[in-house]
């Protein structure tokens, strides 16, 4: 296959995914008759992408989707291109966590949007698609933007004014790159913000920083101090009432902490069964979050 040229910028794959993906839930009816008409594609003659820049795929919200799909069928299409080594195939360009929920629920054919994409343009829409969608996880956006400036010649400058990134995030997020394996997988699976994962970039042990982060529920600016070898600040003196904490209560807090994404604390009352738990939570949103934990909430 000819090396498509570097220069060419992402103008087309842009344009062609504005035309092709509706961002929004809903556009205006005057919209519809400039996109062409979907095409019922059998499932069977659908294939994934091995160059998909989206890899994580939550089974709670593909459960949700395939569960929406049963009830109200697919109701925005795929968007495909003619598989480039397999005649009547074609490998999916935007789109898989649908077509994967359609498998699921059972269905025989897909709505679908063809176009004739080379490698290059194919893979700019999947990257733009999922970023528009915000359906990347940081460490997926990253490699994406990396990718695209890696394989394909392009400039941050480029990939800012395509993508409506400033530069500054674009870095940001690429940075994360350079750390260890272990970690990317905490920022992946959720357990660290990307936040969090930069703060520790320039650390001497970046994963047993990770490891500390998630154990004790650290804030951003504490696991900075940690990076910079800043000593931590010494626990205030407990009252005579309470004693040291044993090592199974301390394993008990971060299990706790890793569960609910906040700082947990539990103190023991000496000579007493009782006692108290403390959570601290530093957001509105991360509120909300635990009184859904509390209340059964999803």
């Amino acid at each position: 296959m000819a090396t498509p040229p570097k220069n060419r910028g992402l103008g087309r794959g842009l344009s062609a995914l504005m035309a092709d993906v509706q961002t929004e839930p809903a556009k205006a009816a005057s919209e519809q008759p400039t996109r062409k008409p979907d095409m019922m594609i059998p499932i069977g003659q659908i294939m994934a992408n091995p160059t998909q820049p989206r890899r994580t795929f939550s089974p709670d919200a593909l459960g949700e989707l395939t569960a929406s799909i049963k009830e109200k069928g697919v109701i925005q299409p795929l968007i495909v291109r003619p598989h480039p080594t397999q005649e009547g195939a074609y490998e999916i360009v935007a789109g898989e966590r649908r077509w994967r929920a359609a498998q699921a629920a059972r269905l025989h054919e897909v709505p679908a949007i063809i176009r004739s994409y080379t490698e290059q343009e194919s893979y700019e829409v999947a990257i733009i698609e999922n970023i528009q969608r915000a359906d990347l996880n940081p460490v997926e956006e990253a490699a994406g933007y990396r990718d695209l400036m890696d394989k394909f010649g392009h400039t941050q400058e480029q990939l800012s004014e395509a993508l409506g990134k400033s530069r500054s995030h674009l870095a940001n997020m690429m940075r994360l790159l350079n750390l260890p394996a272990e970690v990317l997988d905490y920022v992946r699976e959720g357990r660290l913000s990307a936040g969090a994962a930069r703060a520790m970039i320039t650390a001497d042990d970046p994963l047993s920083i990770a490891r500390q982060a998630i154990s004790k529920g650290l804030s951003v600016r504490e696991i900075e101090k940690l990076a910079k070898g800043a000593p931590e600040k010494k626990a205030p003196s407990r009252p005579a009432t309470y004693r040291t904490k044993d090592a199974d209560t301390v394993a008990l807090e971060g299990d706790l902490s890793a569960t609910l994404g906040m700082k947990v604390s539990i103190d023991h009352k000496t000579g007493d069964e009782g006692g108290s738990i403390t959570i601290s939570y530093k957001t509105l949103e991360e509120l909300d979050d635990l009184c859904a934990k509390l209340g059964g909430g999803s």
